[in-house]
């Protein structure tokens, strides 16, 4: 695994933050001492301490420390975090080369331009990845602005990719991708623990149905990308003529499975679209 020697800084500290600094450093691809994580209450940078991360109040000391600043605010704070670097930083900092990207939901490049606008010449991407990148299978797509560079991406490409998987897409695509990708760990975690539920209701210990349930997601998300077979197709051959399996998929299918997982991600994308056009 490829090693980076840029210091790596975090505009916010929270868990999309310690995902992906977490990751970096589980890997080895950084070493703690690289990272930089700046937030407004320094009890709530413990984790990162522990981890031997540099920690921060002043989110200027970040940025100009730094040479990759990834900004992890909420996406209603994004100006509030600008204006906190801007009176910060000195003007030098301004002119110097420096790579942000954004993981904040629903916001254009147009708009983290113009928040940044005090930075010349202005190098961001916008991305969105998931959580899932603290234990190397994150699932990430970023769009770059018009002054990221292509040796930019390739360290925006390894950084990510180190992580799980990496693409670069179209701006309009990332809405849409992270209803699925970013939110939906939260719907299979979900997933995992409703299948736990029903382990236990017919006498398996917790602990088991877990682990059992965990895995299980695992292996077929797996069979799915190693295969490459069409997900029904792989169901098909589960679903034996008269079993068990075919009688589970008609009760999932009376409460409306696929239509639910359809509108979460259709409602969930709309969210995004909104949380883009908040007020300043």
């Amino acid at each position: 695994m490829a090693k980076l020697d840029e210091r790596i800084g975090f505009l916010g500290g929270g868990n999309m933050a310690f995902a992906i600094g977490y990751g970096l450093i589980n890997r080895g691809i950084i070493k703690p001492a690289q990272v930089v994580v700046s937030g407004p209450n320094l009890s709530n940078l413990e984790r990162w301490r522990l981890l031997g991360a540099n920690i921060t109040e002043d989110n200027g000391v970040t940025v100009t420390k730094c040479d990759i600043i990834f900004i992890c605010v909420k996406p209603h704070l994004l100006h509030t975090c600008a204006s906190q670097v801007e009176g910060s930083i000195d003007r030098v900092v301004c002119d110097k080369d420096k790579l942000f990207v954004s993981v904040l939901a629903g916001i254009s490049l147009d708009q983290l331009e113009l928040a940044f606008s005090f930075m010349n010449n202005l190098k961001i991407i916008r991305s969105m990845p998931n959580t899932p990148m603290q234990v190397g299978e994150g699932c990430t797509v970023y769009t770059p602005g018009r002054y990221v560079t292509t040796q930019d991406l390739e360290k925006t490409h390894l950084i990510l990719n180190s992580l799980g998987i990496a693409q670069q897409v179209p701006e309009k695509w990332i809405n849409a991708v992270a209803a699925m990708a970013g939110s939906g760990p939260a719907y299979v975690f979900t997933v995992i623990e409703a299948m736990a539920d029903g382990a236990v209701k017919q006498g398996i210990p917790r602990q088991m149905a877990l682990q059992f349930a965990a895995q299980t997601v695992l292996g077929s998300a797996k069979t799915v990308i190693q295969t490459e077979k069409h997900p029904a197709v792989l169901r098909d051959e589960v679903c034996s003529p008269g079993g068990s399996t075919i009688v589970g998929m008609h009760e999932l299918e009376k409460i409306g499975i696929r239509n639910a997982f359809i509108n979460a991600i259709e409602k969930a994308a709309e969210r995004n679209q909104e949380l883009g056009n908040f007020k300043k």
